[in-house]
């Protein structure tokens, strides 16, 4: 079984959840795909037996000693990568989206592609089965790719050490690295939190699961540092037909666990947090 763990919004307290649920289950594949800030491998510290090289792009670079600073390339970028400064023609590499036109126009074929070759993901064993994690370097693209090889390689190490659950943390928001992480799994965690912001992001996360047809199911966290929002959000999923899993009081041992680089029901099981947790989303797995 795969369940996806994800939030229309950051903060959401999802990753400290999703921690929890791994402690729970003790044997299984924990896999975050929230490869643009991957942070479960800072609570459970895996033993990396696998890295590879992620390829998510390419940037242009150009030879200083065969371009005459004609501005060509500069006059056809379409993304304001390239500038002429002091009279030198320079090319950003935050800004350049490798299509590879600079290097196909350029008289002097003094522009090369290089590969964007930083990003990496792993794989490997943690104190409660397998992890696979991903992470893309700061300026380098194709998110959604990197998390859907991510799961792949989940499926294939789960597979092989006959692991039932596949546990995904997925990124926050509704974008390509959501959408890679959801598609295809039996069931979707939601954890929201009670704010305006908190129940706008719960309605957009669940319009796109329910596009694709995915079955749903809601957690509050937080849910009494604002009551009135809490109501809010209940009333939306009973009008949705939600089933709102559980509401997990505000715990300050949450945060406690997280800096000690630990879930909230290895630090402090007994805390109101963890017996929440215990209560109400054991039956998940």
């Amino acid at each position: 079984m795969e369940l996806a763990v994800v939030s229309g919004k950051g903060g959401t307290g999802k990753s400290s959840i999703t921690a929890a649920l791994a402690v729970m289950k003790q044997k299984l594949l924990l896999a975050d795909c929230d490869v643009d800030a991957a942070n479960l491998y800072l609570l459970f510290q895996p033993e990396k037996t696998l890295e590879q090289v992620y390829v998510s792009g390419h940037t242009a670079i150009i030879d200083k000693d065969s371009c005459t600073n004609c501005g060509l390339c500069m006059d056809y970028c379409r993304f304001d990568a390239i500038h002429r400064i002091e009279g030198e023609v320079q090319i950003s590499g935050i800004s350049c989206e490798g299509c590879f036109l600079c290097s196909r126009i350029c008289p002097e074929q003094a522009i090369r592609m290089e590969p964007e070759d930083r990003s990496r993901l792993y794989a490997g064993n943690f104190r409660y089965g397998k992890m696979v994690y991903g992470r893309l370097f700061p300026g380098e693209e194709n998110s959604g790719r990197l998390v859907n090889l991510v799961r792949q390689q989940a499926r294939d190490i789960a597979r092989e050490n006959e692991l039932d659950l596949i546990l995904l943390d997925g990124p926050p928001g509704i974008g390509c690295p959501v959408i890679s992480t959801i598609t295809g799994v039996d069931k979707v965690l939601i954890v929201t939190e009670p704010s305006v912001s908190g129940l706008h992001d719960l309605q957009r996360i669940h319009e796109l699961c329910r596009h694709f047809g995915l079955s749903q199911t809601v957690v509050i966290n937080k849910y009494d540092l604002n009551p009135d929002m809490c109501t809010e959000i209940e009333r939306y999923c009973r009008e949705q037909g939600l089933k709102l899993q559980a509401e997990i009081p505000f715990d300050p041992q949450m945060v406690e666990a997280m800096v000690k680089g630990q879930s909230i029901l290895e630090y402090a099981p007994e805390s109101p947090a963890a017996l929440c947790i215990k209560n109400h989303l054991e039956e998940l797995l």
